[in-house]
């Protein structure tokens, strides 16, 4: 059936609506409706005003007053009726402990003087925030970034930028028209093919822009990708043990199933694949569908970095096993010991080295700017890569990427810089190397610095600092310390961390928060800090801690 759309004000639209059968009788009552003709200063002309037939009709069910919203007033939401997902999802790096130490720094800036805190500075060590721990931004990005904010400084006379900013950002202005505007849903495709010549470089083998969606930090990707392939709560995921828990806190939303494995601490927290093949043939027994498996490289707590083999060896099992491999490469720049080396090559050495047999293994390939030598996290900027996909799923992925419209638009020209730094010979090649060497080689130190303190703790275990921005020693906590968290209703990491922060201002965070093998205990700090003098309050807090529950 169809209806002419009704004149409001102006000329008439001369436009029809086709209407479902299910919404006919509405319109029948809409045709029943008489039109009058009132006088319209604006058209000049008669405005047509819908008037309906007056029928009385049956009368209102009454509502008892106990239940009238008028006389019961009370909020629609409570933690009983929001969505049970949402309850159930934990994210330790931002919990308890952290909450605690943001109390205490605001406590610091109210009351400098008298705060009655035994310490006088909070160590945010619970997260890799390198900004707030003082590392500084690049120079060459935050100058191009200034022009991009606010174009009219191109027109400012004098040598303000070096020409080499100055043309970047006119680049990028061209790409993008303004910051202010959205872009394209998966990303500007100037700074895209910026992505894929970057990734051609690391790699040696090609990268096509229209495979790279750009996000809103890697944590947008990840998000993107298990809504994808998360399709019921029998999808299984194969998250590493211990792991970021941005995966299980997600999986969590999606009601899907994650699937422990446990990494290898006594072997550098190396994969056991013969496990793994265990693991999901025990899954499937289980009527769990073993879907992906997500690999964190360099690895996030522990800080390990895979080899060659030991990559070859994941993407082996995902083409025998019929997986989604996911690669979490976002420390991919801090690598301490060895060499980097992304899941992308290997599988394209894999593919050429092997025919057939890997040309349907899928890879999601994932980096930020938010870590590294580049550390801008506020800034909300990353990518995925997505490798031998079935164009039907891409499209999907693209519609769902664009109901969010687009990325931040600061962040994809972030990502651009990072993919595209200066080069040698520019005006600005020396100062941003000199910049990048020495944020590197500071983290570096710090690492080793942290390192060795662990090594000179009782009690304390850890492994070589190899790669990220983190350590992840183990702790052997006495019977007594064990027994108090209990009491306490906390697990004895939860409670030694507690009791750090407590003491020395020092915050970082339980194992028991990225999961760890039954009768283990860790935690996990960044070496982001500037200087050394909250190691020795770490040292000092622990010498007193298992003096205390020996």
């Amino acid at each position: 059936m169809k209806v002419e759309a009704i004149e409001t004000t102006g000329e008439l639209m001369n436009r029809k609506l086709s209407l479902p059968a299910m919404v006919e009788p509405v319109v029948a009552d809409l045709e029943s409706m008489a039109v009058s003709g009132d006088s319209c200063a604006e058209c000049g002309g008669k405005k047509k005003v819908l008037t309906p037939p007056i029928t009385p009709g049956p009368s209102p069910p009454s509502v008892p007053p106990s239940t009238h919203p008028k006389m019961a007033p009370s909020r629609v939401l409570n933690i009983g009726n929001i969505n049970p997902n949402l309850v159930k999802a934990e994210y330790a790096v931002r919990g308890e402990i952290a909450s605690k130490s943001e109390v205490y720094r605001q406590q610091l800036k109210d009351h400098p003087n008298d705060h009655g805190l035994p310490f006088d500075t909070v160590i945010s060590a619970n997260i890799g925030n390198p900004q707030q721990l003082d590392q500084k931004p690049i120079t060459f990005f935050r100058q191009v970034l200034s022009i991009l904010e606010y174009p009219a400084l191109l027109d400012v006379p004098g040598d303000i930028f070096p020409e080499d900013v100055k043309e970047r950002a006119r680049a990028l202005l061209k790409e993008v028209n303004s910051v202010g505007a959205y872009s394209q849903s998966q990303g500007a495709f100037g700074i895209r093919k910026s992505v894929a010549n970057f990734i051609e470089r690391r790699d040696g083998f090609p990268s096509d822009p229209n495979d790279i969606f750009l996000t809103a930090g890697a944590s947008s990707g990840v998000n993107v990708t298990l809504n994808t392939m998360c399709s019921s709560k029998s999808t299984g995921i194969l998250i590493p043990i211990p792991q970021y828990p941005l995966y299980t806190a997600t999986l969590a939303l999606l009601d899907a199933t994650p699937i422990p494995y446990h990494l290898q601490e006594e072997s550098a927290w190396s994969t056991n694949i013969a496990e793994l093949r265990g693991i999901i043939q025990e899954s499937r027994a289980n009527g769990i569908d073993p879907r992906c498996i997500v690999i964190i490289n360099p690895g996030n707590p522990t800080g390990a970095s895979l080899n060659e083999d030991d990559i070859a060896a994941v993407l082996k099992l995902a083409a025998e096993e019929h997986l989604v491999v996911m690669a979490d490469e976002v420390y991919q720049t801090n690598v301490y010991l060895g060499e980097f080396h992304s899941f992308k090559k290997v599988l394209r050495k894999l593919q050429a080295s092997t025919p057939v047999a890997y040309d349907y293994v899928e890879l999601i390939s994932l980096h930020s700017i938010s870590k590294g030598m580049v550390g801008e996290c506020g800034h909300r900027g990353g990518y995925f890569e997505l490798t031998n996909f079935d164009p039907l799923v891409k499209a999907q992925i693209y519609k769902l990427v664009s109901i969010t419209l687009c990325p931040p638009v600061i962040g994809q020209c972030l990502v651009e810089l990072m993919c595209n730094p200066p080069t040698s010979g520019s005006p600005s090649y020396e100062l941003y190397r000199k910049e990048y060497d020495g944020i590197f080689s500071g983290l570096k130190s710090r690492a080793q610095a942290l390192y060795e303190a662990f090594k000179d703790m009782a009690g304390v275990k850890c492994q070589d600092p190899m790669g990220a921005m983190y350590l992840f020693p183990t702790i052997t906590l006495p019977e007594k310390a064990v027994s108090a968290a209990a009491e306490k209703g906390k697990r004895p990491d939860e409670w030694y961390c507690l009791r750090m922060l407590e003491e020395t201002g020092v915050c970082v965070v339980p194992g028991s928060g990225f999961g760890q093998k039954e009768g283990t205990w860790h935690f996990r700090t960044t070496f982001l800090a500037p200087g050394t003098e909250w190691v020795s309050r770490v040292k000092a807090f622990h010498e007193g801690f298992m003096k205390e529950y020996a």
